[in-house]
């Protein structure tokens, strides 16, 4: 019987240094910053300019502005927890095709951005991109679309929650920090020990405009029942895209599809240019 209780109480130290590892290092799980950037969209026959934005609590981030003549809109693109802003110019190009500006930066500790990534840090780096555009760029917040991607979702819509945009784009986003750590660590209390909410569902419901949702059946990283329930909780104007292939190559099988569908629901849902 000791010799159980001997174990018992090894197994239970065990357990509680797990947890007290996950808890320390949760920022490690959370964030995979790239700092050397890889291309420019340069490369890619693209026109852009690279800007310089100033965040409320002294930090600077890098990004792209990529201008097309005769914009329908804006894109404020937002991107996922791993790389930078070089691994994403492939949705420049689609959204030059469709005739839209975009501003792609990287938050803080990502590229040649400064400062170390955190949940209120990406927070106050959206606001800056946001003050960027309406200020610098000088565009009308109801001509913004708020694009996120995975990571970037939560960042997006905490954005679109506080701020008037015209559209908001969720792809391959999960519902919250929370939920998603639930189902890779079921045998951790999780919920107890998180030090990050990005929680995307809560964000939804203070939304008020249009909102398109894109997820894949086959993402292996965020389930597809992720995009369903945001689906849910959205109001109307709304509009779910199923996308084929993994959670980093379902915009590359979908492309002609996807680039279809949103083009015409962002047209269809941002205000006409003033001027």
């Amino acid at each position: 019987m000791r010799m159980l209780l001997n174990l018992f109480i090894l197994l239970f130290v065990a357990y509680l240094a797990m947890v007290l590892l996950v808890y320390l290092v949760q920022s490690r799980l959370v964030y995979f910053p790239d700092k050397q950037l890889s291309n420019t969209p340069a490369m890619f026959g693209l026109d852009y300019s690279s800007v310089s934005i100033a965040t409320a609590d002294g930090e600077t981030l890098h990004g792209w502005w990529v201008p097309v003549s005769d914009a329908t809109g804006t894109v404020l693109f937002f991107h996922g927890n791993a790389g930078n802003i070089s691994h994403r110019i492939n949705y420049l190009t689609m959204f030059k095709q469709l005739g839209y500006n975009t501003l792609l930066f990287d938050y803080r500790g990502y590229g040649q951005s400064s400062g170390t990534p955190s949940e209120s840090g990406t927070y106050l780096d959206a606001q800056a991109a946001w003050q960027h555009l309406i200020v610098t760029q000088k565009i009308a917040p109801e001509q913004i679309v708020l694009f996120g991607e995975s990571l970037g979702g939560p960042i997006a819509a905490w954005l679109a929650a506080r701020e008037k945009s015209g559209v908001l784009v969720l792809a391959s986003t999960f519902t919250s920090v929370s939920d998603m750590a639930t189902q890779i660590y079921p045998f951790l209390p999780v919920r107890w020990i998180s030090r990050f909410e990005y929680n995307t569902l809560e964000s939804l419901q203070s939304v008020t405009c249009p909102v398109f949702i894109a997820h894949s059946p086959q993402d292996e990283i965020v389930p597809f029942q992720h995009g369903q329930r945001l689906f849910q909780t959205a109001s109307r104007p709304k509009q779910f895209l199923t996308l084929q292939g993994g959670h980093n190559n379902g915009f590359i099988f979908m492309q002609p599809a996807w680039q279809k569908a949103l083009g015409t629901f962002m047209d269809e849902h941002l205000a006409s240019p003033t001027n």
